[in-house]
């Protein structure tokens, strides 16, 4: 599976993971080309959709423990590429809050205790009063009487990313092919324009790539994207309910993105007047001065999962998958991407090979 320098690589799908991995190579000096079903600069991927989190704290107690390593490796390799990038701007490293309304103090108390189990001492979090939490975020409504600020979380300008690793592959001379929908074979890409043959097919294309994993599975979630120039939060806040959890993530320019919703559908419409009353009415309570937010996008999208809700990479001659992203595509990422490139490599770390290399459930190698 090891290349060395000057091989034909194709990366099917233009989301977070195909971006990465393909900036990496061209870096490497491979001649790669890009392809994507959708638009590439306004790409139809989940990481387009998504808030840009990297909280692995806050997925702990829903999560496998790996889902927690992947994302301290994520907290360390984001500044990187970002550099890299010449991007710093992009990443904020401010913690996250969580907090409850009184009546649902329960659901932050319970989160707290299951942080423990899951991490014990190395759970690091502060527990504020009503001072602590007006002194981090003062346009925080005042009925919050305690809180939970996870001080190393970070989150990160996802669309301003995801346009300046395609500005990085077009300048290092990768080919990039939008609304050119494919399917992945070893060594070979159907196009619209029939076969090609590269060195390595590399195949990242999330729920498209389900007629290689028929496991794989589509998991709706619904997003909301206001502006208003009236709140001012500088880290993403979350909010403790018995029947949801409500994330606002800022985003520059009075911009932010609230969600999500998780549901077990593939269904793609417009999201439903439910989750948006939803949304938009635990957001309120956050601080009334959303009222007068103007809604400027409903997003709905599908993350790509499989049973076990874990990334895995398959490795066959001339063909690699990775998928399974799940609602973690910020916060895995740098752990899938890293392990692929380690393979295609030949050298590097793959300290989650036990995860990523096994094979998807009820899926196995042929």
């Amino acid at each position: 599976m090891t290349l060395n320098a000057g091989h034909t690589v194709a990366v099917a799908g233009a989301g977070l993971l195909g971006r990465l991995v393909a900036w990496q190579l061209l870096r490497d000096g491979h001649a790669v080309s890009l392809f994507d079903a959708g638009d590439l600069d306004t790409p139809p991927a989940a990481a387009w959709t998504a808030a840009g989190m990297v909280a692995p704290l806050c997925e702990t107690v829903v999560s496998e423990r790996c889902v927690y390593d992947m994302g301290r490796l994520a907290l360390a390799q984001w500044p990187r590429w970002l550099e890299e990038l010449e991007a710093p701007s992009l990443w904020h490293r401010r913690g996250s809050l969580m907090v409850a309304h009184p009546q649902d103090e329960g659901e932050l108390a319970q989160f707290r205790r299951d942080l423990d189990g899951a991490l014990g001492a190395s759970a690091h979090y502060a527990e504020l009063d009503a001072a602590g939490l007006n002194e981090l975020e003062p346009d925080l409504a005042g009925g919050f009487r305690h809180g939970l600020f996870l001080e190393e979380e970070a989150h990160l300008d996802n669309r301003e990313l995801l346009a300046r690793l395609l500005e990085a592959i077009r300048r290092l001379g990768g080919e990039c092919h939008g609304h050119c929908p494919v399917e992945t074979f070893p060594g070979e890409l159907e196009t619209p324009a029939g076969r090609r043959t590269f060195d390595l097919v590399i195949d990242c294309r999330g729920t498209g790539a389900r007629p290689r994993h028929p496991s794989l599975r589509g998991v709706r979630g619904e997003t909301l994207h206001v502006h208003t120039d009236e709140v001012h939060f500088t880290r993403p806040v979350r909010l403790m309910h018995p029947r949801y959890q409500l994330y606002v993530v800022p985003k520059p320019g009075g911009r932010f993105v609230i969600g999500a919703t998780q549901i077990e559908s593939e269904d793609r419409s417009p999201i439903s007047l439910q989750s948006s009353l939803e949304l938009s009415s635990a957001l309120y309570t956050l601080s009334p001065a959303f009222a007068e937010a103007r809604i400027l996008e409903q997003g709905v999208n599908l993350r790509p999962a499989f049973r076990d809700n874990l990334p895995h990479v398959t490795c066959h001659d001339g063909l690699i998958t990775a998928n399974g992203l799940f609602r973690h595509g910020y916060l895995l990422a740098p752990a899938v991407a890293g392990h692929l490139l380690a393979v295609v490599r030949g050298r590097g770390a793959q300290p989650f090979a036990d995860v990523l290399a096994a094979p998807p459930p009820q899926e196995h190698t042929p």
